[in-house]
């Protein structure tokens, strides 16, 4: 089979698409992923044990906060990511698998930052470090998938600032691979990520530095990794065919 045979085998629709192989994929990224965010969430615990200053932020002193945003900002997030990590899925898997490795390694990159930086809540007072919680069991409770998105435990127990962005620079991220899909793609993966912004800002959940962070982190880790992956193993790169 020659490389446009194959190339034309692979793109959505088609007849011979490789469903198997895409669900395979999808479930090997959902694990990788969740492990990486399960070490992630190690540190920033910790962390969140610890007393934190309060910082003082120019922007946030002049943009509203909308609680109703705030209770579901978790959830818009979650419609984005996963809507346009599902897409990039179904349009090239290469593509998928260097953004799952590059999203696991960013990820890790976050645990290890946020202890670091040790900033307090945005909008109120440091409640983890007043009244200390039980670190193992937390933990668990924060991984397990049912009680981490319908019993708002994240809310309960992650109060402290993280240091960056995660909200950014997982949409952000999306978007830096949908460029290789084409122009409309992109403008969509674009809005999707303006949007998560928008919601980061106006539900005060972090600070501007952890917009700014997060962009230059994200952008900073594509741009160095995604072109070795490339190099050290030439299947994962889309110009093979």
């Amino acid at each position: 089979m020659n490389s446009a045979s194959l190339e034309n085998r692979l793109r959505p629709g088609c007849h011979a698409y490789p469903w198997r192989i895409f669900f395979f994929y999808l479930a090997a990224a959902i694990l990788f992923r969740y492990l990486c965010h399960s070490l992630m969430l190690i540190p920033v615990l910790i962390n969140e044990l610890r007393p934190a200053p309060h910082l003082p932020d120019l922007l946030l002193s002049v943009v509203p906060r909308l609680s109703w945003l705030a209770r579901w900002n978790y959830y818009f997030w979650i419609a984005c990511y996963f809507s346009g990590a599902l897409y990039l899925l179904y349009r090239d898997r290469r593509l998928f698998i260097r953004f799952v490795i590059i999203d696991g390694m960013i990820s890790l990159c976050r645990g290890l930052m946020i202890p670091l930086t040790g900033l307090g809540p945005t909008h109120r007072p440091d409640i983890n470090a007043q009244q200390p919680f039980d670190l193992w069991p937390t933990w668990w409770r924060l991984v397990n998938p049912y009680q981490a998105l319908v019993g708002d435990t994240a809310g309960i127990y992650l109060t402290k600032d993280m240091f960056f962005s995660g909200h950014i620079a997982t949409t952000f991220l999306l978007y830096l691979f949908s460029r290789r899909l084409g122009k409309t793609e992109s403008r969509i993966f674009l809005f999707l990520q303006v949007f998560c912004l928008l919601v980061v800002f106006f539900s005060h959940l972090h600070y501007s530095i952890d917009v700014i962070g997060a962009y230059a982190i994200t952008f900073t880790i594509f741009t160095l990794v995604d072109r070795w992956l490339c190099r050290k193993f030439p299947r994962l790169d889309c110009r093979t065919f």
